[in-house]
């Protein structure tokens, strides 16, 4: 039966709705969602208020950036089939590219039973309405592709006069007429401080430090890094001058041939000669800091992946030298604490750690972080399902109450989510677990001194290397001020 036809059966539905970003006349949200809604109480269609997904600002191109889309579709493949049908303003809300919108249609109808309906667009269910489809399908697609075209277009020749397309860099807000950047007089003189204390040789990282010690943060909110400083720094935004990359670039590939830099009318903030000093200064940072090369089969140390800082959490990473490890988040100007530590010391205490653990009398004398068992992943899935099901039956009941669903109907629908409630909850019963035994204690002071050996051994390669500390060990923690090392173990049985 067409859609556009009403239906004397209730039926739960999902709104999508979708504002792009590229200037197109798009419907309000809060439009599509009310001429949704309308539709759906023509067409006795319930949409429950978790089941409105909307993804505003995002394009239609590509399902990647739409995380409410690609929420809606990862509800949609979930057991028992949440809603039965996507209603939408218009198909080109759903995509405006032909593979994605037929790979996730035959998905959603083909395999899940779930239909995806254009409330302006009605079409039925015959060849002809299968064609109309389509054709509706490639025209959003050449509208959108053209749209591109025009509109990057207009971006070049707006760069090419000088005009500002995207967010004010710091020291700077756009004028709400003109649109022509306005300094913002504390953060200008941070910006003239930031280029002082560059060219005197203070590097990216005490800059950023410096920065986020007098409170200051991006214009996204965000502490300021090493990179945030460097875009300071290559940004002729400061004397007086706009960058704009057609291609869409990395905004940190400041060579790259096809940038357009064009005089603006703004005011700078520092003059010439204090700039070229600063970029002669970057490009020699450049040229000492390239990318250490290592062949691809010694790409990873074997303690990679597995130190953390104790201060922050975030990972402590071997430096470029080789030499040491300090935390990610330090390094960033993230994080207060400097836990560096040197790279010969670290692994020793790691193993000596291991040994200790591997050769104990006393049983347990160690920390395992254990992985749900394939049980508690069962029961874990079963209580999500438990969960889903109590929300259909108080929608159920709501529309009875409301008179639209009838009293049969509802005793019929209320019995069958009952049962599966029943099987499910049965499922979520995981016998509580004994913790460490005899045997598993013996097998995991085996996996330590296998590990060992490996990781002592002369000829062992370094991925031999990091196979085996990566299976014993889940992470440790590092606290340089403490001075201690928390090793904590995955068991894994042999």
């Amino acid at each position: 039966m067409p859609i556009s036809e009403p239906s004397a059966e209730l039926r739960v539905g999902a709104a999508y709705i979708r504002v792009s970003d590229d200037g197109q006349r798009d419907l309000s949200p809060d439009s599509q969602l009310r001429l949704i809604k309308d539709f759906a109480r023509a067409h006795n269609i319930i949409i429950p208020e978790q089941y409105v997904y909307m993804d505003e600002g995002i394009s239609g191109r590509s399902t990647k950036k739409r995380t409410a889309f690609n929420s809606m579709i990862a509800i949609a493949k979930t057991e028992p089939r949440p809603f039965d049908v996507i209603l939408l303003w218009k198909f080109s809300r759903f995509a405006r590219n032909r593979v994605d919108s037929v790979v996730y249609k035959a998905m959603l109808r083909r395999d899940l039973g779930i239909d995806v309906v254009s409330i302006s667009e009605p079409v039925g269910e015959d060849k002809t309405s299968v064609l109309m489809e389509s054709i509706i399908e490639a025209m959003d697609e050449f509208y959108s592709a053209n749209l591109s075209e025009e509109v990057k277009r207009g971006m070049t020749e707006k760069a090419m006069r000088g005009g500002l397309q995207s967010t004010p860099p710091y020291g700077y807000r756009a004028h709400e007429k003109d649109n022509i950047l306005v300094l913002v007089p504390e953060e200008a003189e941070d910006v003239r401080e930031v280029f002082r204390r560059f060219v005197a040789g203070d590097g990216y990282f005490a800059i950023a430090r410096w920065l986020n010690s007098r409170g200051r943060r991006t214009h996204r909110g965000n502490p300021f890094e090493n990179r945030t400083v460097e875009y300071i720094i290559r940004n002729p935004a400061y004397i007086g001058k706009l960058r704009w990359n057609p291609a869409g670039r990395s905004r940190r590939n400041f060579d790259d041939p096809n940038i357009i830099v064009t005089a603006a009318q703004h005011q700078p903030i520092i003059d010439a000669e204090l700039w070229e000093q600063a970029q002669r200064q970057a490009e020699k940072i450049k040229a000492q800091w390239r990318p250490h090369m290592r062949p691809a089969s010694e790409h990873r140390d074997w303690l990679s992946g597995l130190l953390r800082c104790s201060a922050c959490g975030r990972s402590i990473i071997k430096a470029n030298a080789g030499g040491y490890w300090k935390c990610e988040g330090y390094a960033k100007g993230r994080c207060a604490t400097s836990q560096h530590i040197a790279d010969e010391k670290i692994k020793a205490a790691i193993i000596e750690r291991m040994q200790h653990d591997a050769a104990s009398l006393r049983p347990f004398d160690y920390t395992i972080v254990r992985p749900r068992s394939e049980d508690e992943r069962s029961a874990a899935d079963a209580e999500l399902q438990i969960n889903r099901l109590l929300a259909r039956l108080s929608r159920l009941r709501d529309a009875y109450l409301d008179g639209v669903e009838s009293l049969a109907d509802y005793k019929a629908a209320k019995a069958k989510l009952e049962k599966n409630l029943d099987k499910l909850r049965s499922a979520a019963v995981v016998k509580a677990d004994q913790g460490p035994t005899k045997e598993t204690d013996a097998a995991m002071r085996q996996n330590l001194r296998q590990a060992v050996e490996v990781l002592l051994s002369p000829t062992a390669t370094m991925q031999e290397k990091h196979t085996a500390a990566h299976q014993c060990i889940d992470h440790c923690v590092w606290c340089k001020d403490k001075n201690t090392l928390d090793v904590f173990y995955r068991l894994t049985l042999v």
